[in-house]
């Protein structure tokens, strides 16, 4: 008769089976585990900063750039750990193909995450430039080409295309006049069209606030401004803005010619800086106002809201004439004889006046 294995000695030999399953489950749960956490630990240092460098950096997104591309040239810049993780975040986020094109100024010390946010948003950097009262087409075109935000010969072909009047809503023939003075800040890159566009905007702005009172006074668009730029160079004064104004307002409605220097020489190709008698009796310049009895053919300069408002708003006197007191400031005076004792005091014999008759 057959005898049952001891009941002690098979449990024992079941646990010896048990024992090493449990430990091979155990292995690999741990591994598992370090795994997981490994990965964790990875994947947020790869989303988390390049680095703790906080400095600026100008990255540029070119027109039409590939996500792959921005990825890879974002790791090669080190402003992200690794490409691939940017070009995967930007897939799952769906912004593959919603990165715009610029100029950015991105750190290091931003995550992924932020970067791919200011790039998909299009929060490019933006440049500063500053037009001062006074300057023509040609000087704001220089400072917008030294700026970066434009090229000159780009920007002064908007600017004297017969047809951007039409486009941007003045009165032609050319955009002199109307490109506002102002602080800007623009993006580079950007088509010297809408360079251009918001400069006279900035004008239109200001044009809306004063055409009633210029209208009433009688004068178009393109008049109020070649009047206001004649206002504006001549003084930098704001004071005397509206005297001069005044006096220009005065002469235009008892037929006098303006006689203002700064328009003869906006006139002459070449000006070295010396404004002869010959200049002065050149009838062959449409802008000598020594000889033309009106207003000259267009603005010689990009007056400010100051002059614009100047011309709309005109200090009451009888002053005809003004004479520069070599200062920066002008002595006014009512009859022709008060303005030559004027003339001879400040300018010396046989001396001109700058805005009035030599």
């Amino acid at each position: 008769m057959a005898r049952a294995p001891p009941r002690g000695r098979g449990a024992r030999r079941g646990e010896r089976v048990k024992r090493p399953v449990a430990w091979a489950v155990a292995c690999i749960a741990a591994g598992v585990l370090t795994a997981l956490v490994a990965g964790a630990a990875w994947l947020r240092e790869a989303l988390g900063p390049a680095s703790r460098d906080a400095a600026p950096a100008l990255f540029v997104v070119p027109e039409g750039a590939t996500l792959r591309r921005v990825a890879r040239e974002l790791e090669a810049a080190g402003l992200v750990r690794h490409g691939f993780v940017f070009e995967a975040l930007a897939r799952w986020e769906g912004a593959a193909d919603q990165l715009r094109s610029g100029e950015y100024e991105l750190r290091a010390s931003d995550p992924p995450a932020a970067i791919l946010d200011a790039i998909r948003s299009g929060r490019v950097k933006m440049w500063e430039v500053a037009i001062p009262e006074g300057l023509t087409a040609i000087e704001i075109a220089d400072r917008v080409a030294r700026a970066g935000l434009a090229g000159r010969e780009a920007f002064l072909a908007v600017v004297n295309d017969p047809a951007s009047p039409a486009r941007y809503g003045v009165e032609g023939p050319g955009l002199e006049g109307y490109l506002f003075p102002e602080t800007y800040h623009l993006a580079r890159g950007l088509p010297a069209e809408q360079v251009v566009g918001t400069l006279v905007a900035e004008f239109l702005a200001v044009w809306r606030e004063l055409e009633p009172e210029l209208r009433a006074r009688g004068f178009s668009m393109r008049q109020a401004v070649t009047l206001a730029s004649l206002v504006e160079k001549e003084t930098g004064v704001p004071q005397e803005r509206p005297l001069i104004a005044g006096v220009f307002a005065n002469r235009l409605r008892l037929g006098m010619r303006l006689e203002t220097d700064p328009a003869v020489i906006y006139g002459i190709q070449g000006f070295d800086g010396n404004l002869t008698r010959a200049h002065l009796e050149d009838e062959t310049n449409p802008y000598n106002t020594y000889r033309i009895p009106a207003l000259p053919p267009g603005p010689i300069a990009n007056p400010g809201a100051d002059a614009l408002r100047a011309v709309a708003r005109p200090a009451p006197t009888e002053s005809l004439y003004f004479v520069s007191r070599n200062d920066g400031t002008h002595v006014f005076s009512r009859t022709y004889a008060e303005h030559v004792g004027h003339v001879r005091r400040y300018q010396g014999r046989g001396g001109r006046d700058d805005g009035s008759t030599p």
